[in-house]
């Protein structure tokens, strides 16, 4: 992949890890300040369980996808992005181009998702 392209990447991988650091740490706010409302009412007492669960799942989502661009510029630094980490084949560009932070070719992709292929440790 030439450098150019990879500048690209790189750069549209920062900008959504900025991004989402941003709403994790609202989300960590919101839930923060869910727990402060003291409340006797056992119907606001659910509605509160059921956002606090809600904005985890959310930061859940959220970090496993700050993870993922995490390693994706670690691959960028390494001079190996662009490639998947499990056969080292090229994944496509239109893969990329639609997630850049995605590990794998749609191959190897599809072998993870059904149950086929165990992700290595990087």
């Amino acid at each position: 992949m030439d450098k150019r392209k990879v500048r690209q990447y790189e750069a549209r991988l920062t900008e959504q890890r900025n991004t989402l650091l941003g709403m994790v740490e609202r989300t960590e706010d919101y839930g923060r300040e869910a727990d402060r409302d003291v409340s006797q009412d056992p119907a606001d007492k659910a509605s509160n369980s059921y956002t606090k669960e809600l904005l985890f799942s959310q930061s859940t989502n959220e970090r496993n996808t700050l993870r993922l661009i995490e390693e994706a510029l670690d691959r960028i630094t390494e001079g190996v992005f662009g490639e998947c980490v499990n056969c080292g084949q090229d994944i496509q560009a239109k893969r990329l181009d639609a997630i850049p932070w995605t590990p794998h070719c749609i191959k190897c992709q599809e072998q993870m998702e059904q149950g086929l292929l165990i992700e290595k440790e990087v």
